[in-house]
């Protein structure tokens, strides 16, 4: 995760779409406005009192800045919804918002919208202590909750156990292709898996291995998202079949000359690129944002992460690969039971 939250927009909206870690931030700050609508709201007043500035500074801050805060929660309100906002504010006797009479239109702050206040504000001493903070609880939440490392994050995907089986039986097949087809001695089949992968996310086994510092004896797939392993499948099982029919066609094995003719324009065929394009974007962003992995040659792909993939990975839907495991095979029992 990079670690300069005022120049990053793909940094902060990782935190700001991570609602596990938002919610630890909260009980952490403690901060709370005006209950409005179901979500503490502040005005700008407040926001600048709190990360000491001149309301200028956030007016600033606001026209640079305005689609992200709009984004990210900052709405104006007026007409029945500012009358509504200003009985809230009598209810709950919030004695520091004062109303001009002449209020037409109102700007507020949810409180996501305020901590990306905070992670714009560059010269606010207090804004650069919520960052340290922001950044400490985000780390500390998705170190709970994979249990103390990301390494294997991608296991925790209700989809990754299938995937990975599937993958396996589709290797297989590529591999015997590669032996039955391909006239070359058994480099052939690392050279043709560093293809695969240099086609897909542009690394060799070695490169990817060294970017998530993984050792000599732990499988790269284990590691790979679904979406990634998927695209993996369809390469080895479609180019399995082109080695077969051109050998079939020829009638006698293909040479590595021809292989590689054959393996470039297969790789070159258009219904690849959303497949690629794709994986790629997942492959750069998640791992720059759950495992502080940069992956350079796709560093055009990096993205921030959308909530549903915090769900994915660190919520509800995640599972340990244990436990997911284990489910799996008593499912699997259980249909045997009632065959």
């Amino acid at each position: 995760m990079a670690k300069d939250l005022t120049s990053s927009g793909v940094a902060r909206q990782n935190i700001l779409n991570n609602n596990y870690a938002l919610q630890e931030i909260q009980k952490a700050v403690g901060l709370r406005g005006v209950l409005f609508e179901g979500e503490y709201k502040f005005i700008k007043k407040q926001i600048a009192t709190f990360f000491e500035v001149d309301e200028r500074t956030i007016s600033r801050c606001l026209q640079n800045n305005n689609d992200e805060l709009s984004k990210n929660g900052y709405a104006l309100i007026d007409g029945i919804s500012l009358n509504k906002f200003k009985l809230a504010v009598l209810e709950q006797g919030d004695q520091e918002i004062n109303f001009p009479i002449k209020t037409i239109r109102l700007g507020l702050f949810n409180f996501r919208a305020f901590l990306n206040i905070a992670m714009l504000l560059s010269k606010s001493e207090k804004a650069k202590q919520m960052r340290s903070i922001m950044l400490d609880i985000t780390l500390d939440t998705i170190n709970k909750k994979t249990g103390g490392g990301t390494k294997y994050i991608n296991q925790r995907d209700e989809d990754f156990v299938l995937n990975l089986m599937k993958g396996e039986y589709y290797r297989k097949e590529f591999i015997e292709a590669l032996g039955l087809f391909v006239d070359m001695g058994k480099a052939k089949y690392p050279i043709y898996t560093d293809k695969v992968y240099q086609s897909i996310f542009r690394e060799d086994a070695n490169e990817y291995r060294r970017i998530l510092k993984l050792e000599e004896n732990e499988n790269l797939r284990h590691t790979m998202y679904s979406e990634v392993l998927d695209l993996i499948s369809s390469f080895e099982i479609g180019f399995a079949d082109e080695l077969r029919l051109k050998s079939e066609g020829l009638g006698r094995i293909l040479s590595p000359e021809e292989t590689d003719t054959l393996f470039k324009r297969f790789e070159q065929q258009k219904l690849w690129e959303p497949l690629r394009e794709k994986a790629r974007q997942k492959m750069a962003s998640r791992d720059l944002c759950f495992r502080d992995a940069l992956h350079l040659n796709l560093k055009e792909y990096i993205d921030s992460v959308p909530p549903d993939d915090f769900d994915r990975f660190i919520g509800d839907r995640s599972m340990e690969l244990s436990t997911r495991l284990e489910n799996y095979i008593a499912a699997l029992k259980r249909l045997k039971e009632r065959d």
